[in-house]
């Protein structure tokens, strides 16, 4: 077919009112940060497959925004149609639409790949020169994808209370409690994870996340689910049955949020959810007046929920807030904490294993020095083509040892198999056509993860099987050396993500370096990846959430040299309650417990660098990597493990 540039344009001008550019998100209904095929819109427009970025198409331009991790992607991927804008470089989208096109211009978005904070914080910008947001309501990408994927009809699971830990009638419970604090008579779920996690079921509408299409509606007295109930079996129907929990159409959600704005909206029982209390309050200038429905508010994240569905509602009665699910989803329970540390020692014998298996093929077929030694000059390359390693057949392999795991699912994301220049595309997707063999003279940076039932996991280690350059080496040392001054740190009790980020830049600041993305995310318990709301990051939204026992985040500095080599490295971490000699201002203090277990190379490190205390943490690692998956490997995996770990001395 032709660019959908050509096909999108007629439609833009023939549209009533015409509209002068078109906002073309990532996001699909819920918000999501992973898509289903059918939702991916952004990458049908303009080719660019990076999971984070926005398109602006008018009659004459066409530019996608993205961050710092997909720049070397985007200018790849882009067409000479399209123009990078740079996340944090350039001007934003709302300010360049401010910026260059005429007053009393139209701006056409989808309101339901739009969240409220984002369509309210462009039309701000607008009104600035009378320009307007216009809230389409048919999407024009959908129109001219003429091969757009059909919708998804995965089926709907019930996740066991033996791995949710917590029973849907104790989160409803306390969820109710919150709306009651908050003179709130319901609330609307609509990020996929929120709902999986409040409903304790699962699915596999979204490549990587176990979650469901589906938005939930919570009100003091019942609760709904909107699903496709194709996806919904007999037994999936009597559990929410069981639960109080009534299933409705997928597409019900729009009229049902209007009816849950004028005190409407009837369960089954036919019992309405609204009761007028009409109590006298004092408003803002000191006036009493009567309030009908003191109760009435309506619970709207505006981070996460859709301006389509905010729309029905009346701005006054609107309490906007973040969901109080995000917290309580982010702090895990004991069971959660139980099943993450279970599923990282699975998945850290996997990756042992696949270390081993790549040390071993690097020498046979490409007669490499191996994962230990570092040869006199380059190494001698061996012509085996039956042999020959790519990116893709590498990961392909690591996914096969996570596969033979008891629990596994799945990835947790496409798993990032990156050698020399590609490993300094932090967001590298390998494609079997186009990627790289593997080289034993250039670094190899492998980011994965997998869903496992009891939990989901995120490791990163770099190597080299031929002889790094000093350089190669300082950098990676440097990185290792933030990476374990955050995992070691110790904190008070509201200390947010947004202070801590400095640790693992610091030992690479030294030297002038730095990397362009967050240095540590949530991580879902066989959820998303990547969870919220709590976040390691030198942006400022890593303010807002302060590190809280029992929550899970990563450690994950790094360093990328543009068209030579990139390194980072992953552990995830345990928030835990920290047992210190004194307890200054009361407030008591945190530290991190690491659950990702594989070797870090030693071959890499420049020891010189390394301070006594960083060596023994090196050490002590080390020493339990090995006796924690001594269980899960054979002789062989376990010889190899063993040298891995063998003590790193001080020069």
């Amino acid at each position: 077919m032709g660019d959908p540039l050509d096909a999108l344009r007629p439609l833009m001008a023939a549209h009533n009112p015409p509209l002068d550019a078109v906002i073309v998100p990532s996001e699909d209904y819920h918000q999501s940060e992973y898509v289903s095929a059918r939702d991916k819109r952004r990458e049908f427009v303009s080719g660019f497959t990076g999971s984070a970025g926005l398109a602006l198409i008018t009659m004459s331009d066409a530019r996608l925004w993205t961050d710092g991790r997909y720049f070397l992607q985007a200018n790849q991927e882009l067409s000479d149609r399209w123009k990078l804008m740079r996340i944090g470089e350039d001007s934003t989208l709302e300010n360049w639409i401010s910026d260059n096109l005429p007053n009393e211009a139209t701006v056409g978005v989808d309101p339901w790949c739009v969240s409220v904070d984002t369509a309210q914080r462009w039309e701000n910008i607008f009104a600035k020169k009378q320009q307007r947001l216009v809230q389409l309501s048919v999407n024009l990408v959908d129109e001219v994808w003429k091969s757009r994927p059909p919708a998804e009809t995965n089926p709907v699971i019930v996740h066991p209370i033996e791995y949710a830990g917590r029973t849907v009638a104790e989160k409803l419970t306390e969820l109710r409690e919150k709306l009651t604090k908050e003179k709130a008579c319901g609330i609307i779920f609509t990020a996929l994870d929120e709902v999986a996690w409040l409903f304790n079921v699962r699915g596999s509408d979204v490549d990587y996340c176990p979650v469901v299409h589906a938005f939930a509606i919570v009100t003091t007295g019942s609760a709904y689910y909107y699903v496709d109930k194709r996806k919904v079996s007999t037994e999936v129907n009597s559990y929410m049955e069981e639960n109080g929990i009534e299933v409705r159409d997928y597409g019900a959600v729009s009229s049902d949020v209007g009816l849950l704005a004028s005190g409407q909206l009837n369960s089954a029982s036919g019992k309405s959810e609204l009761t007028a209390s009409g109590k006298s309050e004092l408003t803002a200038n000191g006036k009493s007046e009567v309030r009908e429905n003191d109760n009435s508010r309506i619970w709207v994240d505006p981070g996460t929920c859709c301006y389509a569905l905010y729309s029905n509602l009346k701005p006054d009665q609107v309490f906007l807030q973040q969901s109080p699910l995000a917290l309580a989803k982010a702090i895990k329970n004991p069971v959660e904490l139980d099943g993450l540390r279970k599923a990282h020692i699975r998945d850290g014998a996997a990756v042992v294993q696949y270390l081993a298996w790549l040390d071993k093929q690097m020498q046979e077929n490409y007669g490499a020095a191996g994962y230990f030694l570092e040869p006199e000059g380059t190494h001698k390359r061996k012509h085996v083509e039956t042999g020959k390693l790519t990116e893709v057949s590498a990961s392909d392999k690591l996914e096969s040892f996570r596969a033979s795991k008891e629990h596994f699912r799945g990835l947790s994301f496409p798993t990032i198999s990156s050698v020399g220049p590609n490993a300094a595309v932090i967001h590298y997707q390998p494609e079997s056509n186009t990627c790289l063999e593997l080289d034993a003279d250039k670094i190899y940076l492998c980011d994965s993860g997998a869903q496992y039932v009891d939990g989901t996991t995120d490791i990163t280690r770099t190597v080299h099987f031929g002889k790094p350059s000093a350089h190669e080496k300082a950098c990676y040392t440097a990185v290792l050396k933030g990476h374990i001054a955050l995992g070691a740190a110790r904190f008070p009790n509201g200390t947010n993500g947004h202070v801590l980020d400095i640790l693992a830049r610091v030992p690479l600041w030294k030297y002038g370096l730095d990397y362009r993305h967050g240095t540590g995310h949530g991580i879902g318990s066989y959820l998303n990846v990547h969870e919220g709301p709590h976040m390691i990051s030198f942006k400022p939204q890593a303010r807002n959430v302060p590190l809280q026992a029992s929550m899970a985040v990563t450690d994950e500095p790094g360093y990328y040299e543009d068209g030579n080599f990139g390194i980072r490295l992953e552990n995830v971490l345990i928030v835990n309650e920290a047992n210190t000699k004194f307890n200054f201002g009361e407030k008591g203090y945190l530290s991190f417990e690491h659950i990702t277990w594989a070797p870090y190379q030693k071959k890499l490190m420049d020891v010189s660098l390394l301070a006594p205390d960083e060596i023994e943490w090196v050490n002590t690692y080390h020493s339990r990597c090995k006796e924690i998956l001594a269980p899960y490997l054979d002789e062989s995996e376990m010889a190899w493990l063993k040298r891995a770990t063998e003590p790193v001395t001080a020069v």
